[in-house]
């Protein structure tokens, strides 16, 4: 037996958590991964170890529930070296979407032979603790639903609403040759609906999990995003991160929703999430369909890149993701939903995408570049630097980083430090002045489109289940991260 109480001790932090605005000057002692007190003046010999805050910051370790390892590089790969950015932005759990498909893997089929692959790609990679959200693409994938709840524990699913007339960078008409759906399948609105009765079953199944089982969806219209791309190219006046914002427009996002909303109604699954809202339009449209049905439980995210940088300061078209950067009052409009708490968490969207994919010939037509890049690593100290300037308490930061996307999720042992939870917390700097630059990240991505951003906050350490996995800024030990069942048997 141990000659010592804990096996790790914070002391003199100041911990931030979801119930609270301040923070409250506290110790976190640690036993077996698990925080096992939260109190001030904990004697110091109590621990193994004992590491001393310095009054800095005690954040919930970031559930970042929006990212997508493996769509440009082997899984494995990305499992291994994109995690490292993940510590070093105080991430801890990294939630990421998957499909069969182009990207990825590269391959159709049922999720029973699938899934498995994934996870052997990523067991043993990770330095965070991650899980999966998957798509259900066919008919058969919908029918395995309760299968993935029961045996893999995942318990969240998602449906990519332009996918059936429009590609994943741009124009596209053969959507079953990148899709690897069955022949004679559309993934449709009617698909939409069927996954979505697909997933209310389950619920129905399994009703001591239905909270936490639930739909996420990418809302842009096909039809609308096609029309406009073929107009904004006619036109020729705009180019750039602004030409691809047009081509995509807002209403395609506002129209999206709704549609979604009313299908949800339809089939009455109740637990929607609506996925990176990127304007006012979008999110407007959101607040009305909560309104029209206010028995449907909406949560609705945006993401860090879209909360920084707009078509204008964003570093280049570098920044092309889906849905894209818009100009700065969508900006202005994202924060004001922000503050007044309709948005329920802030997710990176992180997708590394190295430059000799990201770009096309020439590399500077963004029609010709891949959608998505980076940015886990900026996700807490872009939030906290854009979001104290204007006002948002310390305690929602918390809410909207952590606490609300665990809850949602069904991670029942993450987004708060405290007692029984796994010790997965991070140390910040509020102080701590730093501008960005791509080569500082662990990312594998060489660019970034936040270059030359100043933020004004900075993770010096993290915690995953009490071991440190990024101290003083650089990332440390061998990867420790775990897969997190949300269902089902544990590990």
């Amino acid at each position: 037996m141990s000659e010592h109480d804990y096996d790790l001790l914070v002391k003199n932090a100041r911990v931030v958590d979801a119930e609270h605005d301040e923070p409250r000057n506290a110790d976190i002692a640690v036993r077996d991964g698990v925080v096992a007190r939260v109190t001030p003046e904990l004697p110091a010999d109590s621990a193994a170890r004992t590491v001393d805050a310095a009054g800095r910051l005690a954040f919930p370790g970031v559930v970042d529930g929006h990212q997508h390892w493996g769509i440009y590089h082997e899984l494995s790969e990305d499992a291994a070296v994109e995690s490292r950015a993940c510590a070093q932005g105080g991430v801890t759990t990294a939630l990421s979407y998957m499909r069969t498909g182009q990207y990825y893997l590269n391959k159709g089929g049922p999720y029973g032979e699938f899934f498995p692959e994934v996870l052997a790609a990523t067991e043993g990679r990770p330095y965070v603790d991650y899980a999966y959200h998957l798509a259900p693409m066919s008919r058969e994938h919908i029918d395995e639903i309760p299968e993935l709840i029961e045996r893999h524990g995942v318990t969240s699913f998602k449906v990519f609403m332009f996918y059936g007339s429009h590609g994943l960078h741009g124009r596209s008409a053969d959507q079953n040759s990148f899709l690897m759906t069955p022949e004679g399948e559309r993934y449709d609105y009617a698909h939409f609906e069927f996954v979505m009765r697909g997933i209310q079953r389950a619920r129905q199944r399994f009703p001591e999990l239905a909270d936490r089982i639930s739909l996420s969806l990418h809302c842009e219209t096909a039809e609308i995003m096609t029309a406009y791309t073929q107009l904004v190219e006619e036109a020729g006046e705009l180019n750039g991160l602004a030409a691809y914002s047009a081509s995509r427009p807002p209403h395609s996002e506002g129209l999206a929703v709704s549609i979604a909303a009313y299908l949800a109604h339809e089939t009455e699954l109740p637990t929607i999430n609506l996925l990176h809202l990127s304007s006012r339009k979008a999110l407007d449209a959101a607040v009305r369909m909560s309104r029209a049905f206010p028995h449907i439980d909406f949560r609705r995210e945006v993401t860090i890149g879209h909360l920084l940088a707009d078509v204008d300061t964003a570093n280049g078209i570098g920044g092309k993701v889906n849905p894209p950067l818009r100009p700065r009052e969508d900006v202005e409009a994202l924060w004001e939903y922000v503050l007044d708490g309709t948005v329920d968490w802030v997710v990176s969207d992180h997708a590394c995408c190295r430059e000799e994919l990201k770009f096309g010939t020439p590399a500077e037509d963004v029609f010709l570049a891949k959608s998505g890049f980076g940015g886990a690593e900026y996700l807490l100290p872009g939030l906290v630097t854009e979001g104290r300037r204007r006002g948002l308490s310390w305690g929602r930061i918390a809410a909207l980083s952590s606490a609300n996307p665990a809850r949602r999720y069904g991670l029942e042992t993450k987004g708060a430090i405290a007692v029984g939870k796994d010790a997965d917390f991070c140390l910040l700097d509020p102080e701590r002045t730093c501008t960005v630059r791509a080569d500082a990240s662990e990312s594998a991505q060489e660019y970034t489109p936040f270059e030359g951003f100043e933020l004004t906050a900075q993770v010096t350490d993290t915690f995953l289940r009490g071991r440190h996995v990024l101290q003083d800024g650089k990332v440390v030990g061998e990867p420790a991260g775990a897969y997190v069942r949300r269902a089902g048997p544990p590990n």
